[in-house]
């Protein structure tokens, strides 16, 4: 089911135009995969809260020892981790850590940071499910 999902949105990809590339914020290296608010017929996605419905994935590269900044997620957020072993810090919360295959949806409304404590750089599908109009990354100043 997994690999069907991860499938799926490297086809939309192929089909859907991206209308905008740009970097998160607390993550050094993104590739984008995804941002729509149709699906693959040109419907519109639904409303979400008087907004429509906007879809945004990135392929997120944390090299050996690199951490990413403080930050929490204005969306929810789907995490698939591709390749290497993650650890998330959530402060008094404690820390997670993930490797291939693992997924789970991320935390909104606490603040955390990735950091990558293995050998091989981590890869990380990070599909945000937002509008237009979101917040997907905030960075803790």
């Amino acid at each position: 089911m997994k690999i069907r999902c991860a499938a799926l949105l490297i086809g939309l990809a192929l089909v859907a135009p991206l209308p905008r590339v740009y970097a998160e914020e607390p993550y050094k290296k993104v590739e984008p995969v995804l941002t729509t608010s149709r699906t693959v017929m040109d419907e519109p996605l639904p409303a979400l809260g008087g907004s429509a419905l906007a879809i945004t994935s990135t392929i997120v590269t944390i090299d050996p020892g690199e951490e990413t900044a403080w930050h929490k997620h204005g969306v929810p957020l789907y995490i698939y981790v591709l390749s290497g072993e993650v650890t998330v810090d959530y402060g008094e919360k404690g820390t997670r850590t993930v490797g291939p295959g693992g997924s789970f949806m991320e935390a909104m409304d606490f603040w955390h940071r990735g950091t990558n404590r293995g050998t091989v750089p981590v890869r990380i599908l990070a599909v945000y499910l937002g509008s237009a109009q979101s917040q997907n990354v905030i960075v803790r100043n």
